[in-house]
Protein backbone atom coordinates (compact mmCIF):
# COMPACT_ATOMS: atom_id res chain seq x y z
CA UNK A 1 0.00 0.00 0.00
CA UNK A 2 1.39 3.55 -0.63
CA UNK A 3 2.39 5.58 2.35
CA UNK A 4 0.32 8.85 1.54
CA UNK A 5 2.50 10.70 4.34
CA UNK A 6 5.96 10.00 3.55
CA UNK A 7 7.65 10.30 0.19
CA UNK A 8 10.97 8.21 -0.46
CA UNK A 9 13.24 10.95 0.56
CA UNK A 10 11.68 11.55 3.64
CA UNK A 11 10.09 15.09 3.05
CA UNK A 12 6.19 15.80 4.45
CA UNK A 13 3.62 15.39 1.48
CA UNK A 14 0.39 17.69 1.36
CA UNK A 15 -0.73 14.62 3.82
CA UNK A 16 1.56 14.98 6.44
CA UNK A 17 1.68 19.11 6.09
CA UNK A 18 -2.27 18.64 6.36
CA UNK A 19 -1.96 16.96 9.52
CA UNK A 20 0.73 19.21 10.86
CA UNK A 21 -1.39 22.11 9.85
CA UNK A 22 -4.50 20.64 11.76
CA UNK A 23 -2.71 19.56 14.91
CA UNK A 24 -1.15 23.23 15.00
CA UNK A 25 -4.12 25.20 14.29
CA UNK A 26 -6.27 22.97 17.48
CA UNK A 27 -3.27 23.32 19.53
CA UNK A 28 -3.50 27.20 19.10
CA UNK A 29 -6.70 26.87 20.82
CA UNK A 30 -5.92 25.04 23.80
CA UNK A 31 -4.77 26.88 26.89
CA UNK A 32 -1.66 28.13 26.93
CA UNK A 33 -0.26 25.05 29.28
CA UNK A 34 -1.11 22.63 27.13
CA UNK A 35 -0.64 22.17 23.38
CA UNK A 36 -1.69 18.41 23.14
CA UNK A 37 -4.40 17.44 20.98
CA UNK A 38 -6.91 14.46 21.16
CA UNK A 39 -6.64 12.50 17.44
CA UNK A 40 -10.43 12.41 17.85
CA UNK A 41 -10.31 16.14 17.21
CA UNK A 42 -7.60 15.75 14.74
CA UNK A 43 -10.25 13.34 12.71
CA UNK A 44 -13.13 15.81 13.18
CA UNK A 45 -10.65 18.92 11.63
CA UNK A 46 -9.59 17.40 8.74
CA UNK A 47 -13.31 14.79 8.35
CA UNK A 48 -11.28 11.68 8.47
CA UNK A 49 -11.62 8.21 10.25
CA UNK A 50 -9.55 7.57 13.30
CA UNK A 51 -7.93 5.20 12.32
CA UNK A 52 -6.68 7.66 9.37
CA UNK A 53 -5.33 9.88 12.04
CA UNK A 54 -3.65 6.88 13.69
CA UNK A 55 -1.55 5.80 10.74
CA UNK A 56 -0.93 9.22 9.91
CA UNK A 57 0.63 9.38 13.60
CA UNK A 58 2.86 6.41 13.54
CA UNK A 59 4.13 7.89 10.01
CA UNK A 60 4.56 11.58 11.35
CA UNK A 61 6.29 10.05 14.73
CA UNK A 62 8.39 8.08 12.86
CA UNK A 63 9.98 11.70 10.84
CA UNK A 64 10.47 12.99 14.86
CA UNK A 65 7.28 15.23 13.93
CA UNK A 66 4.74 14.50 16.45
CA UNK A 67 5.01 12.92 19.97
CA UNK A 68 1.80 10.95 21.39
CA UNK A 69 1.53 10.09 25.05
CA UNK A 70 0.77 7.13 26.85
CA UNK A 71 -3.20 8.03 26.82
CA UNK A 72 -3.21 8.98 23.01
CA UNK A 73 -2.75 13.17 23.40
CA UNK A 74 -0.69 14.47 20.63
CA UNK A 75 2.13 17.17 19.93
CA UNK A 76 4.06 18.82 17.94
CA UNK A 77 8.16 18.33 17.81
CA UNK A 78 10.02 21.50 17.47
CA UNK A 79 10.48 20.47 13.58
CA UNK A 80 6.70 19.69 13.57
CA UNK A 81 5.79 22.78 14.93
CA UNK A 82 7.89 24.83 12.18
CA UNK A 83 7.00 22.92 9.58
CA UNK A 84 3.07 23.10 10.64
CA UNK A 85 4.07 26.55 11.24
CA UNK A 86 4.91 27.27 7.51
CA UNK A 87 2.05 24.95 6.13
CA UNK A 88 -0.64 27.37 8.51
CA UNK A 89 1.40 30.73 7.31
CA UNK A 90 1.71 30.08 3.45
CA UNK A 91 -1.87 28.13 3.30
CA UNK A 92 -3.61 31.64 5.37
CA UNK A 93 -1.41 33.95 3.07
CA UNK A 94 -2.19 32.77 -0.45
CA UNK A 95 -6.07 32.13 1.03
CA UNK A 96 -6.04 36.08 2.02
CA UNK A 97 -4.18 36.61 -1.36
CA UNK A 98 -7.05 34.77 -3.30
CA UNK A 99 -9.99 36.04 -1.87
CA UNK A 100 -9.21 39.28 -1.76
CA UNK A 101 -8.13 39.24 -5.32
CA UNK A 102 -11.33 37.27 -6.34
CA UNK A 103 -13.64 39.58 -5.25
CA UNK A 104 -15.40 41.73 -2.73
CA UNK A 105 -18.52 40.08 -2.32
CA UNK A 106 -18.26 37.90 0.83
CA UNK A 107 -20.72 35.18 -0.73
CA UNK A 108 -18.60 34.93 -3.69
CA UNK A 109 -15.74 34.68 -1.68
CA UNK A 110 -16.93 32.10 0.50
CA UNK A 111 -17.88 29.64 -2.39
CA UNK A 112 -14.39 30.44 -3.90
CA UNK A 113 -13.11 29.77 -0.86
CA UNK A 114 -14.26 26.46 -0.33
CA UNK A 115 -13.79 25.27 -3.97
CA UNK A 116 -10.03 27.12 -3.57
CA UNK A 117 -8.58 25.11 -0.86
CA UNK A 118 -7.39 22.23 -3.00
CA UNK A 119 -5.92 24.32 -4.56
CA UNK A 120 -4.06 26.44 -2.02
CA UNK A 121 -2.59 23.28 -0.99
CA UNK A 122 -1.44 22.64 -4.47
CA UNK A 123 -0.14 26.14 -5.02
CA UNK A 124 1.60 26.60 -1.93
CA UNK A 125 4.74 24.59 -2.30
CA UNK A 126 5.24 26.23 -6.43
CA UNK A 127 4.76 29.44 -4.06
CA UNK A 128 7.42 28.66 -1.53
CA UNK A 129 9.88 27.55 -4.12
CA UNK A 130 9.47 30.43 -7.03
CA UNK A 131 9.35 33.01 -3.00
CA UNK A 132 13.00 31.24 -1.91
CA UNK A 133 14.61 31.59 -5.44
CA UNK A 134 13.52 34.98 -5.40
CA UNK A 135 14.96 35.56 -1.82
CA UNK A 136 18.42 34.08 -3.34
CA UNK A 137 18.58 36.01 -6.54
CA UNK A 138 18.03 39.14 -4.15
CA UNK A 139 20.72 38.35 -1.48
CA UNK A 140 22.99 37.85 -4.59
CA UNK A 141 22.24 40.93 -6.02
CA UNK A 142 23.03 42.51 -2.50
CA UNK A 143 25.94 40.80 -1.47
CA UNK A 144 27.47 41.99 -5.15
CA UNK A 145 26.50 45.25 -4.56
CA UNK A 146 28.28 45.06 -1.10
CA UNK A 147 31.34 44.02 -3.30
CA UNK A 148 31.85 46.58 -6.09
CA UNK A 149 31.12 49.70 -3.57
CA UNK A 150 34.28 50.86 -2.55
CA UNK A 151 33.92 51.42 1.23
CA UNK A 152 33.80 55.85 1.93
CA UNK A 153 37.10 57.17 3.60
CA UNK A 154 36.29 59.93 6.85
CA UNK A 155 37.55 62.80 6.30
Amino acid sequence: MANDNVQNDHTLTKAGEDYLEAIYRIALEQPDDDKSVRSVDIAESLDVSKASVNKALSQLKEQDMVEQSRYGRVTLTKEGEANARTTWRAHRALRTFLEEGFGAHTETRLIYTSYAADDICRLHPKVLRVTNNRNRQLRHVRKTQRQRTPPTRKH
